[in-house]
């Protein structure tokens, strides 16, 4: 597996937020993390970057030891971030935003091509290059988050709530762009509150609640469990 966690607890203020969490992304995976707000979605992503630091249990990615690891040496093995509010530099144009995360990461590949990709994941931001962060929408910036995560050339991303707030008419191109990447062999690990905007091709998802892991399985498995789809819907549904 190219991410790994086992066994992982995290507390924050003296609160047990991660209780024992395992979970794992393959190279060319799609994974949901899906949770109702405060299951501890947000804080799984922010322990494998490194923001917030793990009592107990592993993190790995490609074998290597990521706990004792700073946040910038774990975005340099290759490990992209679009968190849930975006994060878009408000004074920086959208092209000055995407092009940023290419000085971050040395890789083999030029900055020129990395850029090139994020573009043909998300044309429509070549519409946008000279506009600022700060003129965007929600949909919008959720684009250009994503598309800089994407320009570190990462081999995994970790894409925090993307369809959240956003318009109808903005999710399907987002759920595209990430079908696209997900083409190119890259891992792709999504957290999700929302169990009806979970991409039909999500290769595996873990349902977690009150900071442990309810649940692991197909998105057709979750589906066919009651106990889970009162967790994730609220209700009992049936298979579609």
């Amino acid at each position: 597996m190219m991410l790994s966690l086992s066994k992982l607890k995290v507390d924050i203020d003296g609160s047990r937020i991660l209780n024992g969490i395992s979970l794992s992304v393959a190279a060319g995976e799609l994974v949901c993390l899906v949770g109702r707000n405060g299951a501890g979605k947000t804080t799984t992503f922010r322990s494998i970057m490194g923001y917030r630091q793990a009592v107990s249990g592993d993190i790995t990615f490609e074998g290597a030891d990521l706990n004792k690891l700073p946040t910038w040496q774990r975005a340099q093995k290759g490990i992209g971030f679009s968190p849930e509010e975006s994060e878009v530099y408000a004074d920086l144009t959208v092209a000055e935003n995407i092009e940023l995360s290419t000085w971050t990461r040395p890789s083999g590949r030029s900055a020129g091509a990395r850029i090139e990709e994020a573009y043909a994941v998300f044309p429509k931001l070549r519409q946008y290059l000279a506009r600022g962060g700060a003129q965007l929408s929600g949909g919008e910036r959720k684009m250009v988050s994503i598309a800089r995560a994407l320009a570190l050339d990462p081999k995994l991303l970790l894409l925090d709530e993307p369809f959240e707030g956003l318009s109808p008419a903005i999710i399907p191109l987002i759920a595209k762009g990430v079908a696209s990447i997900r083409a190119t062999g890259r891992g792709v690990l999504i957290a999700e509150s929302n169990v009806h905007h979970i991409p039909d091709y999500a290769d595996r998802i873990y349902v977690l609640e009150r900071g442990e892991v309810m649940f692991a399985g197909t998105l057709a498995e979750a589906y066919r469990d009651r106990d889970v789809m009162r967790v994730i819907a609220g209700k009992v549904e049936s298979a579609s």
